[in-house]
């Protein structure tokens, strides 16, 4: 009996569920990924759907799932396409009786997995989806998913009483070869119609894709510069590469699981010290999850104007607004420097991603889903339940229990930047005063 492991946004060997559950079921074992072109077409916006910088992370991440793949006895077979077409026939070329697969919540995703499992059923063979993505796992939760707290702080208290993150995945794997098989090339940048990236030294980090750039970031940021000890402290900051962890990139991709960096903070806690930053790591991690369960409790609300809160909000079609905005030529310096960031690097803080969301749907006026649809286009950590999730909550109609949250920009900058150090950095060529 042999099965077919479709990797998507799981993109690692190590603590990965899927793969362990479809070797303990198979005496030969598969592994493919299919790059879908309806992902880096372009939107309604102008920009597209996925940009060169996270583009250029997966590839690398692919590039070195594959590698790892080679060294357990198997080849990472490579497909470009609509991903129901192509692993549905490759399935049939393989001859398997089963694909598994990483289970997603969002819409788009969704949709692609129910059209191949109805494909697959078809010709007989079975799809098996595995929930590996949270921190805690779906059935662990203290709650049936229709009774999921509205209020971040509610879930965080009753998954903390009640639920436990599970052990890593062990495993000792051999993965099969088919020699038959063409197992194709991985696309560049520039074959999936994007434009080539030109490196941007005042980066905060050079983000690299892959499961061993991920551990190579954790024992940098965890054990070498023992950086963990001062998070909460630090998590606020715009300059550097280590004011945060800036583990997301690699979450996003499944480089790496949430529950590898719990047990490595647990180790870390065990080994040099427990305190308050350390178990705001974690609590990062549970927003994380929150945001996840919340997309899974409201399906497509979460991409609604009028959010999960069904409120709704005055906003301006304003092309020219937004693409200053876009563009960090708003006048305003703080809101500039952390878009120019945006653009130049695929990355930017969290304190200046609420600051630039605020301004534009609280100062601006404008969609708040016209900056979500940008930042999913730019950001190199983007993942979809995250990243709505976020926007909607500062736009005011997702999960904040606070009405009208703002965020004053100018005082932000004097609180964060009091020196302009950042704006400088991103801006040299304007004058600070004009904050």
């Amino acid at each position: 009996m042999s099965g077919l492991v479709w990797f998507r946004n799981d993109l690692r060997i190590n603590d990965n569920v899927t793969l362990a559950n479809a070797f303990a079921a198979h005496e030969k074992l598969y592994a493919a990924y299919c790059f879908d072109p309806k992902g880096f077409e372009r939107t309604q916006l102008g920009f597209p759907k996925t940009g060169s910088y996270r583009a250029q992370f997966i590839i690398e991440a692919v590039e070195e799932l594959g590698k790892r793949i080679e060294e357990l006895g198997g080849q990472l077979i490579i497909r470009c396409g609509d991903p129901v077409e192509q692993i549905s026939l490759l399935a049939d070329e393989l001859n398997v009786e089963c694909v598994w697969t990483s289970q997603e919540v969002t819409s788009e995703e969704v949709y692609v997995e129910e059209r191949l499992e109805e494909e697959l059923w078809k010709k007989h063979k079975r799809m098996e989806k595995v929930w590996q993505s949270t921190l805690y796992h779906l059935e662990d939760l203290p709650f049936p998913m229709s009774k999921l707290p509205d209020i971040f702080t509610l879930f965080r208290k009753g998954v903390e009483k009640e639920s436990s993150v599970r052990p890593l995945a062990e495993h000792s794997l051999r993965l099969a070869r088919c020699e038959t098989i063409e197992v194709s090339k991985i696309p560049t940048v520039a074959e999936l119609g994007l434009e080539a990236l030109a490196e941007d030294t005042r980066g905060v980090l050079g983000f690299e894709g892959g499961e061993k750039s991920a551990w190579n970031r954790i024992n940098d940021y965890f054990w070498d510069g023992l950086h963990l000890s001062s998070y909460k402290n630090t998590r606020n900051g715009l300059l550097g590469a280590n004011y945060s962890s800036k583990f997301s990139p690699w979450l996003a991709a499944g480089c790496i699981s949430p529950r590898q960096i719990y047990h490595e903070v647990k180790r870390y806690e065990r080994q040099i010290t427990k305190n308050s930053s350390t178990y705001w790591l974690v609590f990062e991690l549970i927003w994380r999850d929150y945001f996840r369960f919340v997309a899974k409790k409201y399906g497509n609300r979460l991409f609604y104007a009028k959010g999960i809160k069904n409120k709704a909000l005055y906003s301006s079609k304003d092309q020219v607004a937004f693409q200053s905005w876009m563009d960090g030529n708003t006048g305003q310096l703080f809101v500039d420097a952390n878009m120019i960031e945006l653009k130049q690097t695929g990355f930017m803080s969290n304190r200046g991603r609420q600051n630039v969301a605020s301004y534009l749907v609280k100062d601006l006026e404008i969609d708040w889903r016209w900056g979500a649809s940008y930042f999913e286009s730019m950001l190199i950590d983007y993942d979809p339940c995250s990243n709505w999730g976020n926007w909607q909550y500062v736009a005011g109609v997702g999960n904040d229990p606070r009405e009208d949250r703002y965020f004053n920009v100018s005082n932000q900058a004097e609180r964060y930047d009091p020196k302009g150090a950042y704006v400088n950095h991103w801006l040299s060529g304007r004058t600070v005063g004009s904050i």
